[in-house]
């Protein structure tokens, strides 16, 4: 047998470790209120301070893509989430994003910014966190992703007090983040008051737009939703 031939050999599925897949209401970003699947993805190179999803930093189990796809048509609605964790950390997310893409889906990926979103499918809604020192994992941050932001695309800080809120305010300045895409500022949940960061986006005239977590007020801390 010559090699034109041999049996061809399977290429081997691709997998993502998966946390769970759920059907909630998007408690952020501008899909904020829409019914929408979140695919969470396990394990996380970060270990932010006020993180409300450890669960996911280990643990989930292994599906093929195709699978995640059945998963998510079952719940049957067109808007998805894909987050973490950190989902980039898994080398098989951006073919899932795309493939998600292909099916039909509007798409959003959250990701907290420390790893390289070049490369992700341009028909993605990426939601990038920049962290800040309230984190500790401020260090972390990758700027170089600005570049590969649109105007589709959104920046989030999550601020845990007034020093994070100056700090967040030098970042937007200098990176003129307002001019690439929407920036959002978040209180941290228990650390920030959600009334005395509007009051501070509103006297320093902040060209963002402010945030809380919807999930939160509906349904508290119950699974990170």
């Amino acid at each position: 047998m010559n090699d034109s031939q041999a049996p061809a050999v399977p290429v081997a599925a691709e997998r993502l470790r998966i946390s769970e897949i759920f059907l909630s209401l998007q408690g952020e970003a501008d899909s904020v209120g829409w019914p929408t699947v979140f695919v969470r993805l396990s394990g996380c190179p970060l270990r932010c301070r006020y993180c409300d999803t450890s669960y996911a930093f280990q643990g989930g189990d292994w599906l093929e893509i195709d699978a995640v796809l059945e998963a998510v048509a079952a719940q049957g609605v067109w808007r998805v989430c894909v987050t973490g964790g950190e989902p980039l950390a898994q080398k098989a997310c951006r073919p899932l994003l795309t493939r998600l893409c292909d099916a039909g889906y509007r798409v959003s990926l959250e990701t907290s910014g420390s790893l390289d979103v070049n490369g992700v499918d341009p028909r993605v809604v990426k939601v990038v966190d920049i962290k800040t020192p309230g984190s500790g994992e401020a260090a972390r941050n990758r700027y170089c992703n600005l570049e590969h932001l649109s105007p589709q695309d959104q920046i989030k800080f999550v601020l845990c007090n007034r020093a994070d809120y100056e700090w967040a305010c030098e970042q937007l300045r200098r990176h003129e983040m307002h001019e690439i895409c929407d920036v959002l500022f978040s209180p941290a949940a228990g650390e920030l008051a959600p009334r005395e960061l509007a009051e501070w986006i509103l006297a320093d005239r902040l060209p963002v737009r402010f945030q809380i977590q919807l999930h939160k007020s509906l349904w508290g801390d119950e699974a990170g939703r």
